[in-house]
């Protein structure tokens, strides 16, 4: 820096003793969520050491910091993608065509719990879970209803779904072919991330590696047959949800996404193919700055492995395409319509990090199921920040900040740290193995919780600027019980009417090819087509690989 920035700083640092000394600040240290020290001021030194080519660069160019496209959102705006899912595939089917009438542009879909773990509707375990926090599809006939009268030639879908992720994208593409599209034409995304749900989440079924197989399985049969859709979504969100870092967020999402490389390319499959279907789904929380420099990071590190460590040559198999969410647990009960202003908040970041589509929660999921207004004035919040706020008409508007720059090479650099740490014990299966990704997770959570407990962090209307309120006015969506009902005898009476022949025939031949090393989806397609049920081949399959027990981290 020349001698006139040096006078300029001691100046500053002058006035900035003299202010503390009468009106100190309100912390000692103001840490980020990553734990880097937050600067009261970021100046030219903070970025003296980036070269803006090679770390920075244009929209669509590598390193892709700036962002995957040329032309970003002055092309057309990100995919807005309400999440729902809820009762029976009637219920749900309602309210995804509500959502597309009110301009949502892509649908996102959320399974029950039973159906995530592979049970049906009528088995005793899913007793009193049946369409609860997503909706329930036992067989082809409820994927059929799920999305009657819904053009999928013309619709991009997201699936939340993993364990059981191999079925649910069979039913989908059964669905396609009886309304006459072919599933080479098929747009969407399924999640298919089993790592997060051993690091996270818990909706795994079987141990980790033939978990890894279903999953490459289904990268191979995309690749040849389906190949506008997404076989993985990446996913940093629930990690995040679990109370992870920004860094640590970034750092496990990238190494499960390096497994999912390594395990693909034994079987066989070309990383400079497959490596453009990959998708990567994150979480927005309310550190605003910090948050749109994750996705700069992530963008760039994610293009840096992809070219330096598996010799990538495809650019279109280097860039960082992504979906967010924004935060579930920063939702607060107390309060709630203080949730549609965070849910802002995390939305603008998203957008300014250069999301590829985007998710708004609701202002009352902390209460329950949301109600139609909640869903309408959360995708009307997207289309307010699209149409009115300005921030989609300039790429990546904050770049050369002095802020944003040096947190986006903070946020890579610690990630960077927790890649390398994974890489020398083993990979990202051994790191969850042993319970180390777990560990990490959970004392940032601790350490978050404590900060707020003790006041350090604010949460407006919880822990500070609390008021009085009356709960019973509230109005909160429940699932009728009568809809469980109505959903265990649907599946009764379709399995005495199908062919229970072919369908015991197509399931002796899935655990056949699942103890030998075929690709199983061409056989889980065929079962489905049979109707044989998510339980039904989900207990053909657990019959060869088992079940997984969670490693105990104390």
């Amino acid at each position: 820096m020349d001698e006139r920035f040096n006078q300029a700083r001691q100046k500053y640092e002058q006035a900035v003793e003299k202010a503390i000394s009468k009106f100190p600040e309100r912390k000692q240290k103001f840490t980020s969520t990553s734990n880097y020290e937050i600067k009261r001021v970021y100046t030219p030194e903070d970025v003296e050491n980036i070269d803006y080519v090679n770390d920075i660069g244009f929209p669509g160019d590598y390193p892709y910091t700036r962002g995957v496209q040329p032309t970003m959102y002055r092309a057309r705006h990100w995919t807005m993608r309400q999440y729902a899912g809820f009762g029976t595939a009637e219920e749900s089917n309602k309210r995804y065509k509500y959502l597309l009438e009110q301009g949502q542009t892509g649908l996102s879909v959320a399974f029950d719990l039973p159906t995530q773990i592979g049970y049906d509707s009528d088995d005793p375990m899913s007793e009193g879970e049946v369409g609860r926090v997503g909706v329930a599809i036992s067989s082809l006939e409820d994927m059929e209803i799920l999305f009657d009268g819904i053009p999928l030639d013309r619709v991009s879908t997201s699936m939340t779904i993993n364990s059981t992720a191999m079925i649910l994208l069979s039913m989908y593409i059964a669905v396609a072919e009886k309304q006459g599209v072919a599933q080479d034409k098929l747009d969407g995304t399924i999640q298919n991330d089993i790592l997060k749900e051993y690091i996270a989440r818990g909706t795994y079924i079987y141990p980790p590696e033939p978990s890894m197989r279903l999953i490459t399985n289904i990268f191979d049969y995309c690749s040849k047959n389906m190949p506008k859709w997404n076989p993985i979504s990446i996913s940093g969100y629930h990690i995040r949800e679990a109370g992870s870092s920004a860094a640590q967020e970034v750092a496990f999402t990238l190494a499960d996404g390096i497994a999912y490389v390594e395990s693909a390319m034994k079987a066989g499959l070309d990383p400079n193919i497959f490596g453009k279907r990959l998708s990567f789904f994150f979480a927005a929380h309310n550190n605003f700055l910090e948050e749109i420099a994750k996705f700069r990071a992530a963008r760039r590190l994610w293009a840096k492995i992809m070219k330096n460590r598996f010799n990538i040559t495809n650019a279109e198999a280097m860039k960082l395409r992504f979906h967010t969410q924004t935060g579930g647990s920063t939702l607060t009960a107390q309060q709630p319509l203080n949730n549609i202003i965070r849910v802002t908040i995390q939305a603008l970041a998203a957008v300014l990090g250069g999301t590829q589509s985007l998710h708004t929660n609701s202002y009352d999921e902390a209460l329950g199921l949301p109600t139609e207004e909640s869903v309408r004035i959360a995708l009307k919040t997207q289309q307010v920040i699209a149409y009115e706020s300005g921030v989609a008409d300039t790429i990546d508007p904050l770049a050369g900040s002095y802020a944003i720059e040096a947190m986006t090479n903070e946020i890579e650099k610690k990630a960077m740290e927790y890649i390398e740490k994974i890489d020398q014990m083993g990979g990202m299966i051994k790191a969850i193995e042993t319970g180390y990704v777990q560990k990490e997770i959970h004392e940032s959570a601790y350490k978050q919780q404590l900060a707020i407990d003790k006041g350090e962090e604010v949460i407006v209307g919880v822990n500070k600027f609390q008021v009085e309120e009356d709960v019973k006015k509230r109005e909160i969506l429940k699932v009728d019980p009568e809809l469980e009902k109505k959903q265990v005898e649907r599946l009764k009476k379709l399995k005495g009417r199908r062919d229970n022949e072919k369908v015991r025939k197509s399931l002796q031949k899935i655990k056949e090819v699942a103890s030998s090393q075929e690709n199983l989806f061409p056989y889980v397609l065929e079962a489905v087509k049979m109707y044989a049920t998510v339980g039904e081949i989900s207990n053909a399959l657990r019959d060869v690989f088992g079940e997984y027990t969670e490693t105990v981290i104390i």
